[in-house]
C-alpha cells in the first residue's frame, strides 16, 4: 500500500503538469485564433491595404503565437527554452530535410505576397489549376472553381508555375468569330455584328469594336469580331453578343453553314 501511495505520490506532479500544458493549450489555442482574427479584421478594413496581406499576416502571426504556446507548454514539463533551444538546433539539418517541401512552400508565400501575382477575389489559372482566389496563407493559396470546388495549392508550386491572371487588368477583349455562307454579303454581316455590338452598353468604344474577314474556310467565310468591356462583363457579354448576332443574321437572310462533306462511291 505504502508503495502504491509512493508511486501515486510520484505521478501526481506529472498529472498536475499535464492538465496545466492541456489549459494552456486550449487557451493558447483559442487565443491565437482570436488574435490573428482581429489582425486579419482590422487589416482588411484599411482600403489602401490589400485583403491578400491581411490573411498572410494573420496566418504569420498565428503560427509565432502557437510556437509561444509550445514553449511555455514545454516550460510546464520542465524543459526550458535554452535547451529548447539548444535541441532545435542540433536538431536544425534534420527538420530543413524532412520539411524542405514546407519550407519551400513558406519562401514562396512570402514572395507571392511580395510581388502579389494575385489578391484574393481574382480569377487566376496557377500551372493549369484555375479558379477564384480565397485565400493566401503561409504555406497554400485556396482556389474556388466556378463550381465552388475547393483547390488548395501549395505556395511553392504556385510560385514555380505559370501565373495566368485573368482579372489583373480592369479591361478584357472578346474574340469571337461568326462564319457565314459564300453567297451572303461579307459587308452587309459585318455590318450586322457592329450593330450589335454598339447597341450593347458593356461594350466599351475606346478601342472601338472590330470586325474584319479573317479566313476563307472549306464552307464559310469566317468573320473575327473584337471588342472590349469591363473585366467582370466578358463572360455574359460574349453570350449575349454570341446570341445577339446569330438572331440578327436569322432577321437578315444572312446563313451560318454546316461543315459540308462529299461522299464518293466507286462504281463497280
Amino acid at each position: 500500500m505504502e508503495q502504491l501511495i509512493e508511486q501515486a505520490g510520484a505521478l501526481w506532479p506529472l498529472l498536475v503538469a499535464g492538465v496545466k500544458a492541456l489549459v494552456v493549450l486550449i487557451l493558447g489555442w483559442i487565443a491565437t485564433g482570436w488574435i490573428s482574427a482581429a489582425v486579419r479584421n482590422r487589416i482588411n478594413k484599411t482600403p489602401q491595404i490589400d485583403p491578400t496581406l491581411g490573411n498572410f499576416a494573420a496566418s504569420m502571426i498565428r503560427w509565432a503565437l502557437l510556437a509561444v504556446v509550445l514553449v511555455a507548454i514545454l516550460n510546464i514539463f520542465g524543459i526550458e527554452a535554452t535547451s529548447l533551444v539548444a535541441m532545435l538546433g542540433a536538431a536544425t539539418l534534420a527538420i530543413g530535410l524532412a520539411l524542405q517541401g514546407t519550407l519551400s512552400d513558406l519562401a514562396a508565400g512570402f514572395m507571392l505576397v511580395l510581388f502579389r501575382p494575385y489578391k484574393i477575389g481574382q480569377y487566376v489559372d496557377i500551372g493549369g489549376t484555375a479558379g477564384t482566389v480565397k485565400d493566401v496563407n503561409l504555406f497554400v493559396t485556396e482556389l474556388a472553381t466556378p463550381d465552388n470546388v475547393q483547390i488548395i495549392v501549395p505556395n511553392g508550386q504556385a510560385w514555380g508555375s505559370v501565373i495566368t491572371n485573368f482579372s489583373h487588368h480592369p479591361t478584357r477583349r472578346v474574340d469571337m468569330v461568326f462564319g457565314i455562307d459564300y453567297g451572303d454579303s461579307a459587308e452587309t454581316a459585318k455590318a450586322i455584328i457592329l450593330a450589335a455590338a454598339n447597341a450593347d452598353s458593356r461594350v466599351l468604344q475606346d478601342p472601338e469594336p472590330w470586325v474584319r474577314v479573317t479566313n476563307l474556310g472549306d464552307s464559310s467565310v469566317d468573320l473575327t469580331a473584337r471588342v472590349w468591356c469591363k473585366a467582370e462583363d466578358y463572360w455574359e457579354l460574349k453570350f449575349a453578343l454570341t446570341q445577339g448576332v446569330k438572331e440578327a443574321f436569322d432577321a437578315k437572310g444572312i446563313s451560318i453553314p454546316y461543315p459540308h462533306s462529299v461522299e464518293i462511291k466507286k462504281a463497280g
